[in-house]
């Protein structure tokens, strides 16, 4: 007989389905109570504090910025951060970076300070050699001497002018200093009107104004036919040359010393035109080799004729093959200004004939001299000068773009090889503006390791992206709010590049530390900048710079010094309401707005643009307006 069977078929397969259609549910359950028990673990309450708040961009599809235009009255525009939703990052991301205790409130400096430039404060610098002028040279406070306070503005500040405005006009209450009106009046370099200073463009050597000065240049060297673009002002007053030169779209670095001549680089940023604290003493200038297409000098009190003629070959280090230097003043036309210069016609022919000798050394090639100017060309290459009968002083193993407090040197820079006469050493540039685009010689050549010609166009896309995200988020962007931007790790110049078609120039920064030199490449883009080390302060006046933007410096810096001081030089650069932005990720942007709320800053943390999961995000920061009080005179 066959085995008896006691169920039915269809009964123990619906028990089957019931069980594991259980054990689902219950698993489901169990994960679904996980979640809810790790949400209720992570929520914060309602933050107390600024720092406690993190935000990021909203969904909104109307595109509204999250940087719109306020303003104060009669003071211009200004930028507030709009709430959205907040986002909590503190709970997830504690990384120990190197800084001071991030939750200290920074009180103001005493107003003494107001003017306060770190590396070349005047009392430090008396310590130090006068010869050479190497006291005027950067002299950095030591460790224990750093200011732990916020620089502040005058009890007056206004809000620069905007360009093109600002060029010709700057408030009295920014630079209270009246000294180079009454010391430079019969030159109108400055005059004071009422509340404001205004600038006409006059000079020590352009009576007729700096824009007839450059007509006269014009007519001797081709400035406007694009192939001449960057330029290298040395001793620039308060940098008129430097300020009329941008409408023919040349762009100088100016350059003078703190000195007795108060505030003249301060004046000069203040009219939104490129400057910097710097003076030719020991050191190189901050620049790399082949950078200028142009060299100035205006009565500049350079001694060329002395040290070997070490500073003329300074300037032959950072001039372009084929770039011109210009003189104009001592002891240019001697025969008719030595009685007014207060020197004998001995002295200054000998000057000028010491200066002849010292650039045929250089094998330069004089082009003319013609009423104030004479004007001098660098070779293209260096084979006739090589192959000349009077062999010239060539370095031998010297790093040509080591710049940041490396000894000037005596000897010729050479030029990179060529295989004929009429070759440019380096490859030649294309002309202004297709320069700003074009593939830069020293990428062509393979002279920076790793960066390719694909590299540098994914570059160039990514910024135009980035810049896109930014006019989005900060609406004052477009609207001429921003003049003087700086990027403090400039790379391949994308920034600048991108920001082309608005009112502002780029101060593009390279860290001295960084591994890969690419500042030539920016100055053969057609764009100026500088090395810098951000463990020390910067090269210029307090509130001088509208716009900074700091991709990845924080990540760069964090084993080497305190960021809490990167972050206060940061804010005593930045005028009243300018504008930060930090990328980063975003352990290191949460450490950074920890010290930034106690700094009067008010930030915003956002997603990067290609959205949330991209792990590098955006801290948006703007400082707020406040001003120092001046201590009044007991009676």
């Amino acid at each position: 007989m066959g085995k008896e069977y006691n169920g039915s078929p269809k009964l123990h397969q619906l028990e089957s389905k019931r069980k594991r259609l259980t054990w689902i549910l219950a698993v489901s359950g169990l994960c679904i109570l996980s979640y809810l028990l790790g949400a209720w673990h992570t929520t914060t309450p309602t933050p107390s504090t600024q720092s406690e708040v993190y935000n990021r961009v909203g969904c909104e599809d109307d595109g509204t910025p999250l940087a719109t235009s306020g303003g104060r009255a009669g003071d211009g525009s200004s930028v507030e951060l709009t709430s959205s939703s907040a986002l909590d990052f503190e709970s997830h991301h504690q990384l120990v970076v190197n800084s001071s205790e991030g939750s200290q409130q920074f009180p103001p400096c005493d107003f003494a300070y107001s003017e306060y430039t770190p590396c070349q404060d005047p009392n430090r610098g008396r310590k130090f050699d006068r010869k050479m002028l190497k006291y005027r040279e950067r002299h950095c406070p030591a460790k224990e001497e750093l200011l732990r306070c916020l620089i502040p503005a005058p009890p007056n500040y206004k809000t620069p002018f905007k360009w093109p405005q600002s060029r010709d006009y700057a408030w009295y209450g920014n630079i209270p200093h009246k000294e180079l009106s009454i010391e430079k009046a019969v030159q109108n370099w400055i005059q004071v009107e009422g509340d404001r200073f205004r600038f006409p463009g006059g000079g020590t050597m352009f009576p007729r104004g700096a824009d007839a000065y450059i007509d006269d240049i014009a007519d001797l060297i081709p400035l406007t036919s694009g192939t001449i673009r960057t330029a290298i002002d040395t001793g620039c007053g308060v940098a008129s040359w430097g300020a009329y030169l941008l409408k023919r779209d040349i762009i100088a670095m100016s350059f003078a010393p703190r000195d007795t001549h108060e505030a003249q680089v301060w004046f000069a940023l203040e009219r939104g035109v490129p400057a910097m604290i710097g003076i030719m003493a020991s050191k190189r200038l901050p620049y790399p080799s082949r950078a200028f297409d142009m060299a100035h000098c205006s009565r500049c009190l350079i001694p060329w004729n002395q040290y070997d003629g070490m500073y003329l070959t300074e300037v032959d280090r950072v001039l372009r093959p084929g770039g011109y230097w210009i003189l104009s003043g001592p002891p240019i036309r001697w025969k008719k200004y030595w009685r007014g210069w207060e020197r004998t016609q001995e002295d200054l022919k000998q000057e000028q004939d010491a200066i002849e000798d010292v650039a045929k050394h250089l094998c330069w090639k004089k082009v003319i001299e013609k009423g104030d100017l004479a004007i001098w060309q660098k070779p293209i290459n260096h084979i006739e000068c090589v192959q000349s009968s009077q062999t010239p002083n060539m370095c031998k193993s010297d790093d040509a773009d080591a710049a940041w407090y490396n000894d000037m040197k005596s000897c010729i820079t050479p030029l990179p090889e060529v295989g004929s006469s009429d070759e440019v050493a380096g490859g030649a540039l294309e002309k202004w503006p297709d320069r700003a685009f074009a593939i830069p010689p020293r990428i062509n050549s393979g002279s920076i390791p790793g960066i390719t010609v694909e590299k540098f166009r994914e570059d160039n896309e990514m910024w135009k992206d980035r810049v896109t995200h930014y006019k989005r988020i900060i609406s004052t962007l477009q609207q001429g709010h921003y003049r003087n931007v700086m990027d403090m790790n400039a790379y391949l110049g994308g920034f600048a590049a991108a920001l082309l078609k608005y009112p502002v120039w780029v101060m593009n920064v390279i860290p001295a530390s960084s591994d890969r030199n690419t500042l030539g490449l920016i100055y053969e883009r057609g764009f100026i900048g500088t090395y810098h080390d951000w463990c020390e302060a910067f090269s210029t006046y307090p509130r001088t710079y509208d716009l900074i933007h700091a991709g990845g410096v924080f990540s760069l810096y964090q084993d080497r010094c305190d960021i809490t001081y990167i972050l206060l030089e940061m804010d005593r650069i930045l005028r009243p309401e300018g504008t930060v932005i930090f990328r980063d990720v975003v352990e290191v942007l949460v450490k950074i707005k920890s010290i930034t709320d106690g700094m009067r800053w008010k930030s915003q943390i956002m997603d990067h643009e290609s959205g949330p999961f991209n792990p590098e995000k955006i801290l948006l920061a703007v400082k707020s307006y406040w001003t120092g009080e001046a201590k009044q005179e007991q009676n």
